[in-house]
């Protein structure tokens, strides 16, 4: 079993940043790609970024120049370096772990961007 616990949300205005953690324990060997979701309210969970184990990454484009991903494989954890927020940032922020074929979720960490 893997359980993935996020931290760093919170409120903050318009054009300024947070950090956000995903620390991932249990059956933490060979945990592969890690990414961030986000879902606002009413709407669907949206792809936001992902960083394989050798660290490539992908980002949404609403996201692009402005969040960066990044991993720790000592620490098992992946951050997510929100700048430049904007109110439409606004969501729950999940992140996710593929091991050996199964994907697991944290249980999520609001954002609110005030403008």
């Amino acid at each position: 079993q893997v359980q993935l616990v996020e931290s760093g949300g919170g409120l903050v205005e318009a054009g300024g940043s947070l950090r956000l953690s995903c620390a991932v324990s249990g059956s933490t060997f060979r945990i592969g790609a890690m990414g961030w979701y986000r879902q606002a309210p009413g709407k669907t969970r949206d792809f936001v970024a992902t960083i394989t184990a050798g660290g490539s990454t992908n980002y949404a484009d609403s996201v692009k120049g402005r969040f960066t991903i990044s991993r720790d494989n000592a620490k098992n954890t992946v951050y997510l370096q929100m700048n430049s927020l904007k109110p439409e940032d606004t969501a729950v922020y999940y992140c996710n772990a593929f091991h050996f074929a199964r994907t697991y979720w944290g249980q999520g960490t609001q954002v609110t961007v005030s403008s």
